[in-house]
């Protein structure tokens, strides 16, 4: 579900960047693609994901500890009615709570690091979504940073300056990014028959871990046809929409095609 997960991760974006006070498409871009990469970062409990995988040892060595305190985690917490399971996959790092406590470590990261901090995070965001989605997002985000970088270009200030100063920009919502993108993955597996135990710690029938997932003839299988045919080019053509003047755009094709259609039938 890598790419699923980096679509909704990208849609997320584009559509809670204004509520974290983005509008521009020099602002909103950049977000949704940090947001689609940080949708991929759940799966680090799995050592054949694409995230596990990306870095070679150094985030296959990053996976085997998170599966370990997963592990350990289940271990300590599960509830009378969970399962008999290695707590590994799907579970620690697919809850709310982690999602919530990573947002929180990289804001702190970028304030206490400053911009340094803020690109190593915007970086790795940008990375792990274009290994899902591919290079094209990097040539998205290149184009509006330099926007960016443009539009504040004052005489005398040197790009680095006002690379600084974008980074400092992105620093205000990186944390928002990371959790976002990790919590749609959440709500991505929920709708997968394996469902998804992210209100943990919650106790829900005797399960602390319990997997929220959709009723049994709504739910799909990862990979199947319904993720390839369905979700996925959904989320593409959502992914289009939600960027910023796309929809007054669409309105009016759709009302020129409207009226080209009008005056053909009239005519006929």
């Amino acid at each position: 579900m890598g790419r699923s997960h980096a679509l909704s991760g990208w849609c997320a974006g584009l559509a809670v960047a204004p509520l974290v006070g983005l509008s521009s498409v020099a602002e909103v871009v950049p977000f949704a693609a940090a947001t689609a990469g940080y949708a991929l970062l759940p799966d680090l409990d799995h050592p054949g994901a694409g995230a596990s995988r990306l870095l070679g040892p150094i985030t296959g060595f990053v996976s085997s500890v998170v599966r370990a305190f997963s592990s350990l985690l289940y271990s300590l917490t599960k509830g009378p009615r969970d399962e008999d399971s290695t707590g590994q996959h799907r579970h620690a790092s697919h809850t709310l709570v982690a999602a919530v406590l990573l947002g929180i470590a990289t804001s702190s990261a970028g304030a206490a690091g400053g911009w340094r901090a803020v690109l190593a995070v915007a970086l790795l965001g940008l990375i792990l979504a274009a290994d899902a989605l591919g290079d094209w997002v990097v040539m998205v985000v290149l184009g509006a940073g330099v926007w960016t970088i443009a539009g504040t270009w004052l005489p005398g200030e040197s790009a680095v300056h006002n690379l600084h100063a974008g980074l400092d920009e992105i620093g205000s919502w990186i944390g928002a990014a990371v959790a976002v993108g990790m919590f749609v993955h959440c709500l991505g597996d929920s709708l997968t028959r394996s469902g998804c135990p992210w209100l943990w710690p919650l106790p829900i029938r005797g399960e602390t871990w319990y997997e929220i997932r959709l009723p049994r003839h709504l739910r799909f299988r990862t990979g199947g046809w319904v993720e390839n045919l369905l979700i996925a080019p959904a989320l593409i053509v959502a992914g289009v929409l939600l960027l910023p003047g796309a929809m007054p755009i669409v309105r009016e094709i759709y009302a020129a095609i409207l009226s080209s259609t009008s005056v053909w039938i009239a005519g006929g």
